[in-house]
């Protein structure tokens, strides 16, 4: 993984997280995947960001910008203005 990669904090069961690395995968956009389920770091992460909720999938991308739950056209966007 390099410095540019997005992090997305998610868990298995999750399908939007699901859309996400299938979207990421697709587009060979580089990404760290972090299960909050078995990382409880990750997890106080995603809840300090998203005001007590466990709302996932969180993306973190290197200049720090963060969103929550994007949709595909969310996604498309920003891969061409932060990728």
């Amino acid at each position: 993984m390099t410095e540019n990669a997005i992090t997305v904090y998610g868990t298995l069961w999750c399908g939007d997280c699901w859309r996400v690395r299938r979207f990421f995968d697709r587009n060979k956009v580089e990404y760290h995947w972090v299960d909050v389920d078995r990382d409880g770091n990750a997890e106080k992460f995603v809840r300090s960001t998203n005001r007590g909720m466990r709302s996932v999938p969180t993306l973190l991308f290197p200049d720090g910008t963060i969103i929550v739950e994007p949709t595909e056209i969310d996604l498309k966007k920003l891969i061409g203005t932060k990728l």
